[in-house]
């Protein structure tokens, strides 16, 4: 009898089942892949200092970061990504692997660096679910975290200060949403009829700036990409449960008229390098994908969400 699976993570907030983005990506892709896990929020408990999160246990083995945990779970016969073409799977490599290096650092200065965001909206949530007096050192740690991960990250040497790479961060995560956007289009999803591991790293890190914050240019950008917030919306509706009491409706984000951006110039050069790196990856991948290949224990989640509707009396 396989181990029961525990994932340990941060709890539900601003209208989302965690807070935390990289928390949002593995609790997509379980719910995609069909896994049966237990999440155990860290909320109120002494792990809100010492928890590496997400972090995933099963038995005696324990995995943390979304990329190794949805590793792990492929292992265990638990792929969202199963019926994915070789070529399919080569550009969502490429398209996480731009997702961290682009949009995760603006993410970061998003919750944690920017001043306004961070007293008024992130500090306060993160001190509210910390036990005394943790509540005063935790909110501190996470935002030097993010702070010291952006400047080796995305500073130059020598090693600028944060006001110096700003530009450059929403730059690029601008770049990457309108790439996303671009690989979307009309679909609900990114890749056929049914969500893969890209949809859940995108619905992780896109949905989190769907929240009330009160500065955030980035958040503009994204409310000019419909089909994203759309995307996003429709991953919350159909797999997660609104009427869960940790579950809160979400709140409306500031209401400033957006900006029309122009076009990105380098929406197309992002393209072909995309598509540069996806030939690469499914080069190497063709190895892998020779080996035989257990079927997926996904569940067919619209099927049955039809099904209870069709019961339901009028």
């Amino acid at each position: 009898m396989a181990a029961a699976m525990e994932l340990r993570c941060w709890g539900g907030g601003w209208g989302l089942p965690s807070v935390h983005a990289e928390s949002l990506v593995v609790l997509a892709y379980a719910k995609f892949s069909g896994a049966k896990v237990t999440v155990s929020p860290i909320d109120w408990t002494w792990r809100t200092l010492t928890a590496t999160v997400p972090e995933l246990s099963c038995g005696e083995v324990i995995v943390q970061e979304p990329t190794s945990i949805l590793n792990f779970l492929r292992k265990q016969r638990f792929n969202a990504d199963y019926e994915l073409s070789a070529r399919e799977g080569a550009d969502t490599m490429a398209y996480i692997a731009l997702i961290d290096e682009k949009l995760r650092p603006a993410l970061l200065h998003t919750f944690w660096v920017d001043a306004e965001n961070y007293v008024n909206l992130t500090r306060p949530w993160f001190a509210s679910r910390s036990p005394f007096p943790l509540n005063l050192v935790v909110p501190g740690r996470q935002a030097n975290a993010a702070f010291s991960r952006i400047l080796l990250t995305k500073g130059e040497a020598p090693l600028q200060r944060i006001t110096e790479v700003e530009a450059k961060i929403y730059s690029e995560a601008k770049e990457c949403l309108n790439l996303l956007s671009y690989r979307l289009g009309s679909a609900d999803f990114f890749f056929g009829k049914s969500p893969t591991s890209l949809d859940a790293f995108v619905f992780g890190l896109c949905s989190a700036l769907q929240s009330a914050l009160p500065s955030s240019p980035l958040q503009r950008h994204l409310t000019q990409l419909e089909n994203i917030t759309r995307f996003c919306d429709s991953i919350l509706a159909l797999y997660f449960s609104p009427d869960r009491p940790d579950f809160p409706p979400r709140p409306c984000p500031g209401s400033p008229q957006p900006v029309p951006d122009t076009k990105d110039a380098n929406l197309q050069k992002l393209t072909q390098l995309v598509n540069k790196e996806s030939n690469l990856i499914e080069k190497m991948d063709d190895n892998l994908r020779s080996s035989p290949q257990h079927k997926s224990h996904r569940a067919d989640l619209r099927a049955s969400l039809a099904a209870g509707k069709s019961s339901t009396p009028a």
